[in-house]
C-alpha cells in the first residue's frame, strides 16, 4: 500500500468500521479523527487494530502521535509500508 488514495481508503474503511455514517469525503485531511469522530479511548484502539490487521503493519502505542489525523495516518501508513 503506497498511495495516498489507497491509504485513505484503508483509513476510511477502519473509520466507518467504528463509526458508520462517517464521511471522510468532507473531512479536512488536517483534523483531529478523534475529535472529528467523538472516538473514545476503546474506540481509538479499534481502529488500531482494525488499521494494523488491514494492512499487516503493526502498530505501537508510541505510534499514536503518528495517527491524530488522516493525513499524518496516510503518512504513517506509507513509511511503514516501505
Amino acid at each position: 500500500m503506497t498511495t495516498l488514495e489507497q491509504t485513505r481508503d484503508v483509513v476510511g474503511a477502519a473509520i466507518r468500521r467504528i463509526v458508520p455514517d462517517a464521511d471522510l469525503t468532507t473531512l479536512d485531511p488536517d483534523t483531529e479523527l478523534r475529535r472529528a469522530y467523538e472516538l473514545d479511548s476503546l474506540d481509538f484502539l479499534g481502529f488500531v487494530e482494525l488499521l494494523s490487521q488491514s494492512t499487516g503493519v503493526r502498530i505501537d502505542e508510541d505510534d499514536y502521535p503518528d495517527l491524530v489525523s488522516l493525513r499524518t495516518c496516510q503518512a504513517f501508513l506509507q513509511r511503514r509500508a516501505t
